[in-house]
């Protein structure tokens, strides 16, 4: 059976050359000739043996996943259909600024968190991406952006914010995260990569410690009766639970703060009281905070908070000391900004399905 490499972070690599009676430092060459230089073909790999570069084409392969369909918007921000088989395609998108290119990763086909307000979610869920398809994703975004005049990559920061839930896919998301922290491959600071979650505070203990990056929280309400109706993981994990985890993890992060992640919902999550309530419920946290303007998408049921209850929920949590920011609207014109990442998922859960009928009935 025909191997891909890209399934392997240098730990399980040196274990595979092993295996096949190749000493273990093959699998930092390869991780060099994979990630570093972007190498799939093991006839280029021209310091490793002729002998073993034969036998490897014939039981392992360097296959990152292909790209279905590239989109280019006017402020320069590129999405990647990508397809992962059987009609299944996730979505992965660039963003260029000026200090810094950053690269939104997802990590499963779909969702199964249901948030009311995530154009994902309403996908429904259909699986687990692998280590590969993770990673293939860098892999495919690097090759395609190149590098700058000096030689350094397009690529500074990557977040694990695309399509589905990291903390749900744990052992393959953390594999790929330390391929992108591994020096002979992307060499990425646990800085510059940050993890999303909605909040599963079990996973988030285990990634404390086991590959602790900076850590996001999507928040997008101050209290646990509105959390549990658009964020719907609170009703296991509630807004207490959530804050503590969210201290332990600091204990071992990289950064010494949060980042909570807030959208903007006109007239659901967006008054004065709101961001009172806020505060208080982060009082212990140290953090900052991203609102985010809600980016429509059809049937959404949603409309993005008006600008002047924008700037005074921001001028609230700023009065009280807080640093916040508000995201800018990015890829809108090719569905790239965030929230609006649906992809192609063959919806194993129903709950498209079921979605469509209520609404029919309604």
């Amino acid at each position: 059976m025909t191997v891909n490499l890209l399934n392997f972070n240098q730990a399980a690599l040196a274990e595979y050359f092993q295996g096949i009676g190749e000493k273990p430092f093959r699998a930092k060459q390869m991780m060099r000739w994979m990630h570093h230089f972007g190498v799939s073909d093991f006839g280029e790999m021209t310091d490793i043996a002729k002998a073993l570069r034969e036998k490897l084409a014939k039981e392992a392969v360097v296959a990152p996943p292909s790209v279905h369909l590239e989109q280019i918007s006017e402020d320069g921000t590129r999405k990647w259909l990508i397809d992962v088989g059987a009609g299944n395609g996730v979505e992965t998108v660039f963003i260029p600024e000026d200090d810094r290119g950053t690269l939104c990763v997802s990590s499963q086909v779909g969702c199964a968190l249901d948030c009311t307000f995530c154009s994902t979610g309403r996908q429904g869920f259909n699986r687990n991406l692998s280590v590969s398809e993770i990673i293939g994703q860098l892999w495919v975004a690097n090759k395609a952006l190149g590098r700058d005049p000096k030689g350094d990559r397009i690529i500074s920061n990557v977040v694990m914010m695309g399509m589905g839930e990291p903390l749900a896919n744990f052992d393959n998301v953390v594999a790929a995260m330390n391929i992108m922290l591994d020096d002979s491959a992307y060499g990425l600071s646990r800085r510059r990569v940050t993890l999303s979650t909605s909040g599963m505070v079990p996973a988030m203990d285990r990634l404390r410690e086991e590959c602790p990056v900076a850590l996001a929280v999507s928040l997008h309400a101050p209290n646990d009766a509105l959390r549990d109706e658009i964020v719907p993981i609170n009703r296991k994990y509630p807004i207490a639970q959530l804050m503590a985890a969210c201290q332990r993890y600091l204990e071992k992060a990289p950064r010494d703060f949060v980042t909570f992640e807030y959208v903007m919902l006109d007239g659901v999550n967006d008054t004065a009281e709101h961001a009172r309530q806020l505060l208080n419920i982060v009082q212990d946290v140290p953090c900052k905070f991203n609102l985010i303007p809600f980016n429509p998408f059809p049937n959404s049921g949603y409309d993005t908070s008006k600008p002047d209850n924008i700037r005074r929920f921001r001028d609230i949590l700023m009065q009280a000391g807080y640093v916040v920011t508000t995201r800018k609207t990015r890829g809108e014109d090719i569905d790239a900004a965030c929230g609006q990442l649906a992809g192609k998922v063959q919806d194993k859960t129903k709950r498209s399905l079921r979605r469509i009928k209520v609404e029919a009935v309604a």
